[in-house]
């Protein structure tokens, strides 16, 4: 049976059935959905919390009328949302009926905006607009996922989101401000001027002080003891960019329920698709037991 998207006030063949209850009001700005076999993904954009308009990607499964639940995805430090460990998180939860939402953070990908003027409270804040977005136009995120920094983020942000019932991090770091040893060595030069130029995986980004003093402004630990929602740690014993004494504090900082699930033998950014489809798989599996269908 053919079933209906609402693309602004018109309907597009060949979408999942459930989308076509937003028909009363229009859908953002977006492009038709493309697809596989088992995933339809359709191309969409919000405002962030500068008002830059941010790229996003929903993925939707194609074998049920509606989806169990809607997972809200965060990308590691200055990647994007197509990294592999994205995709195959997204793969996972799509096979097990979830949606997923993932995005570029402003001034990264294909999202607007200048990244020399984010922070990490910024990052957060796109985490807050893009669940709003999925709150008025689809359902609000019911699971929040993070790689790397973006891992820091969800943490922050779940607690500021009451439908969010259980989080999980890959590769995270304990304190958001470990991010600062990717460019240790020009640390002194952005305290003095105010900025820099720095390379970080082949490419120049420009940091300001004000992104440095945010992330050692953010003290302590007690929203993760707080966190009052599921989480899940997965982690390399082998990552060499985020090391795995992070996950061992982060467990030990959270109260339970509580989970972790080492890696072994994975990179930090999940290079190798076996290790990203495996990450995914365990996330999707786990994220069942804490959803409520709606």
């Amino acid at each position: 049976m053919l079933s209906c998207v609402v693309r602004r006030h018109r309907l597009v063949v060949g979408a999942p059935r459930w989308l076509s209850t937003c028909a009363s009001s229009p859908l953002p700005p977006h492009r038709p959905p493309s697809s596989d076999e088992t995933t339809l993904r359709t191309k969409m954009s919000f405002k962030g919390v500068d008002g830059s308009e941010l790229a996003a990607l929903l993925e939707t499964p194609r074998a049920v009328a509606r989806p169990k639940a809607f997972v809200l995805f965060a990308h590691c430090f200055t990647c994007g949302k197509d990294v592999m460990s994205a995709k195959y998180v997204s793969a996972g939860l799509s096979r097990k009926g979830i949606a997923c939402l993932r995005f570029d953070f402003t001034g990264l990908g294909a999202s607007d905006g200048d990244f020399a003027n984010t922070s990490f409270s910024s990052n957060v804040g796109d985490l807050l607009m893009a669940a709003a977005h999925l709150r008025d136009h689809f359902e609000a995120p019911q699971i929040l996922v993070g790689h790397s920094l973006g891992g820091a983020a969800v943490l922050a942000a779940a607690p500021r989101l009451p439908e969010c019932r259980a989080v999980a991090v890959v590769g995270a770091p304990h304190d958001p401000a470990h991010v600062l040893h990717n460019f240790h060595a020009d640390l002194a030069t952005i305290e003095q001027h105010g900025e820099a130029d720095v390379e970080l995986a082949g490419r120049t980004f420009r940091i300001k002080k004000q992104f440095v003093d945010d992330l050692r402004n953010l003290g302590g630990e007690s929203h993760i003891a707080d966190l009052k929602r599921a989480l899940l740690i997965l982690h390399s014993p082998l990552d060499d960019t985020v090391g795995i004494e992070n996950a061992a504090a982060l467990f030990n900082a959270a109260k339970h329920p509580k989970s972790f699930v080492s890696l072994d033998g994975a990179t930090h950014l999940l290079s190798n698709r076996k290790d990203a489809l495996y990450a995914g798989d365990i996330i999707a599996t786990w994220a069942e037991r804490y959803i409520i269908p709606k």
